[in-house]
């Protein structure tokens, strides 16, 4: 995880002369000397922390550092709980699948696509199957027109070697 104090400045690593201090109730005190910015962080038992560098002058805040840190890390741990990986399924077919087969593997495809992952779609040929290609296509073309509803695709098919094979994304 990645540490809050390497690009936070406290206390005495602050080097401006003149900052925008906010108190610790969360007040607004102008425009003061770094000095005096100290000394007042200093009477409080507090640590003055610079929250926003890039402005001019830099606005500090007299307030506890490791309950700073602390806060900040929480936001950090929500902000990641909300993210959601879109992960990548992947379904394995053949050019002479049967129908009850199919559909199977068709359901399949369209609940992943409803938990919003991409679906990846394979067509292994065998042997002598590399000579019908135009099978495996009719395959796929019946796929892409059963999954139209509920998906789009996002990579056309293309062929791998022995593998054909195209992703769909959620809609």
């Amino acid at each position: 995880m990645v540490t809050i104090k390497s690009f936070i400045r406290i206390n005495d690593k602050i080097r401006v002369p003149q900052v925008r201090l906010i108190g610790p109730e969360g007040n607004q005190l102008g425009i003061v000397s770094i000095q005096k910015a100290q000394d007042l962080a200093n009477q409080s038992d507090l640590d003055l922390v610079e929250v926003a560098p890039n402005v001019n002058p830099p606005v500090c805040r007299i307030i506890d550092f490791s309950k700073f840190k602390y806060d900040q890390e929480k936001k950090e741990r929500e902000a990641k709980k909300h993210q959601r990986q879109g992960r990548l399924k992947e379904i394995r077919l053949k050019p002479n699948i049967d129908d009850h087969d199919y559909q199977t593997k068709l359901k399949q495809a369209v609940t992943f696509l409803k938990k919003k992952d991409k679906v990846k779609i394979n067509l292994f040929f065998r042997g002598r199957q590399m000579e019908h290609l135009d099978l495996g296509r009719k395959v796929l073309d019946r796929f892409i027109a059963d999954t139209q509803n509920d998906a789009q695709m996002e990579k056309n098919p293309s062929m791998e070697g022995r593998i054909m094979s195209f992703i769909l994304a959620p809609k």
